[in-house]
């Protein structure tokens, strides 16, 4: 077929030669045109049917699932033309991946929303989710935010948080945390309907009362407010970290000095603010918090639940019938309590506070889970407090408290001979789920990396090939511990490290391998490796069910899915004008609530 195609059109190629060397003698030929068109036509059509047989398809062949490699190959309107170009997979019942997308991806799908658009951070929630693009401004999204019902009409992300240079977020419910590059936090609404400014109400950016936002352009449209440390920085100190559990946040200073911040009234639950004692904000004043007098202050004691109501997870038949409720004396203090607080306001607690315990210890990282907290030393070692029912604090099995009140060292070398050194390089918590990243060494050998996790491994996050409930002692995850590789430049075998360890709340795992750092000319990216609670295809690998080992993430094609890093021609922010050229930018993963996404991360 391909011969006789050829054959009619080299035919018709001479045919035409000859027509046209003869319309300079007659002009005037429309029989002999007419019959040489529709030759060439009816060449051109066999040409096309030969060379397209590879696209045949056949009357047996399956029917194509949304979201699978045609999605991921980019043939997708969506990032068809996008040289940067964002991934997405898992639940979307509350649109927080894409409008258009159905609510389960079962593969990493291209989403056109973020098309050539590199961004400082992402983070996903439940039912919203936010991003700060090129310019530090803030967008947010989601059925939570703009207060749908689950299935109704939704929208693109919008701009909350503008003009604060803001380099990285944290989620919890009802709120939303940003740190800018100054140091500054600020909080705002998860919910649009209540970032709406009180009629008659100074903007949020003019801090003096007679209000001069408007003479510098900062005039906002949204309701947000600043905390502030209640102890005084050193000259030059300012916060470079913020990380936020469900109900409380911890924030690190430049100074390796770690504050707390309780976001509602249950933020020591189990302890996790790591102190009692602090003060609010006077409910009635909080109307009038734009002006410059000093405000009234009600003193607050977060007592933990286990120690004010022993019965708090006492079933109903031997509860006793005057256990305290939530806003009770017993758990929030007297005055509290008679001032009727109202945690829901984004100005119920204006403050941070220094943790007692970690005065005059030099942290370099905090993190937190879901009612715990963490903090890595400058000498590598790790200190937890919080909730420890499912052993997430990593104390060990001789350790049954399910509340930790004071930061405690947790013991990485357990397992190890004395004359191994153990330290801990990152900490990383998510839910309940806590893992550590160690580095060991005995002097005989090239030192090697471990992954160890401890907590709830119901659904497989552990990692160590078991579904376990309770964690109490660091366990090695498989296939991401003890890794080595051939270094070009070293000419010797070195550690592959973990890059970035992001732990959803739900209990799925993705981690990235430094693949790349050794792999000499011509390397390739970064690996991600997969693991945990896979119920709405959150683990990419399109198919449901928990796996309970770490696996490398495959395309639909059987390659491996590997994180990139380039200089992009050019960043976009998300109104779609061009920020700069020439930018250095990487594919990052976050895991969130039951899904996940890689995004273009400027490189700092």
């Amino acid at each position: 077929m391909l011969r006789g195609a050829a054959r009619t059109s080299a035919s018709t190629r001479a045919a035409g030669r000859r027509f046209f060397s003869q319309t300079s003698r007659a002009t005037s030929r429309p029989a002999v045109a007419a019959a040489l068109t529709s030759a060439s036509i009816a060449a051109a059509g066999a040409l096309w049917y030969a060379t397209s047989a590879r696209n045949v398809v056949h009357n047996d062949a399956p029917a194509p699932e949304v979201g699978t490699k045609v999605a991921l190959e980019g043939t997708s309107k969506s990032g068809e033309d996008a040289e940067l170009t964002t991934l997405v997979w898992g639940a979307n019942k509350t649109h927080v991946l894409e409008d258009d997308l159905p609510e389960s991806v079962k593969v990493p799908t291209p989403t056109g929303w973020f098309d050539n658009v590199a961004l400082r951070d992402l983070a996903l929630h439940e039912q919203h989710a936010a991003c700060v693009d090129a310019r530090g401004d803030v967008y947010q999204w989601g059925d939570g935010f703009f207060g749908n019902e689950p299935g109704s009409s939704h929208g693109r992300p919008r701009l909350t948080l503008r003009g604060k240079n803001i380099t990285q977020l944290q989620l919890t419910r009802t709120r939303v945390f940003a740190l800018s590059a100054s140091g500054r936090i600020y909080v705002l609404s998860s919910r649009q309907a209540d970032q709406a400014l009180p009629n008659g109400a100074q903007t949020p950016a003019s801090t003096p009362w007679w209000g001069t936002g408007w003479l510098w352009g900062e005039e906002e449209e949204v309701d947000f407010a600043e905390i502030t440390p209640k102890e005084t920085l050193k000259r030059g100190e300012k916060f470079v970290q913020i990380s936020a559990g469900t109900d409380h946040m911890l924030a690190l200073t430049s100074e390796g000095r770690t504050f707390a911040h309780p976001i509602t009234l249950n933020a020591n639950s189990h302890g996790q603010l790591g102190f009692r004692k602090c003060d609010v904000p006077s409910p009635a004043d909080l109307i009038h918090f734009h002006l410059p007098h000093k405000h009234p202050r009600v003193p607050l004691e977060l007592t933990p639940r286990s120690i004010a109501d022993p019965y708090a997870k006492a079933s109903p038949a031997i509860r006793p019938a005057g256990s305290a409720p939530r806003n009770s004396e017993a758990l929030i203090g007297k005055d509290a309590a008679a001032a009727g607080l109202d945690d829901t306001n984004i100005r119920f607690s204006d403050k941070l506070f220094e943790v007692p315990a970690l005065r005059g210890v030099k942290v370099e990282r905090v993190a937190t889970g879901g009612r715990s907290s963490f903090v890595k030393t400058a000498g590598g070692k790790v200190l937890g407090w919080g909730a420890n029912e499912f052993g997430q604090i990593g104390l060990g099995a001789n350790v049954t408290l399910e509340t930790i009140t004071v930061p405690t060292e947790v013991i990485l070398w357990r397992t190890t001979p004395g004359t191994m050194q153990t330290k801990c390089i990152d900490v990383f918590a998510g839910g309940d789920l806590t893992m550590f990243e160690v580095e060991r060494a005995d002097g005989s050998g090239m030192p090697y990396i471990d992954v160890l996790s401890c907590g709830n491994g119901q659904w497989g996050g552990l990692g160590n090939a078991l579904y376990s409930n309770a964690q109490s002692t660091p366990v090695r995850a498989k296939n991401v511990s003890g890794l080595l590789e051939y270094s070009e430049a070293a000419q010797n075998l070195q550690a592959i490290v973990p890059e970035t360890i992001s732990i959803s709340p739900t209990g799925h795992v993705l981690l990235t391998l430094d693949t790349r750092k050794h792999a000499g000319p011509g390397g390739g990216g970064k690996d991600v490796v997969v693991w945990g609670a896979n119920f709405d295809y959150q683990l990419g690998n399109g198919k449901r069910g928990s796996v309970p080992t770490p696996t490398v993430l495959l395309t639909p094609s059987g390659e491996r899915f590997m994180l990139h890093r380039k200089r992009a021609k050019e960043v976009r922010d998300l109104q779609g004008q061009v920020w700069k050229k020439g930018v250095e930018v990487e594919q990052r993963a976050v895991a969130g609530w039951n899904n996940s996404v890689v995004y273009w991360r400027i490189c700092s």
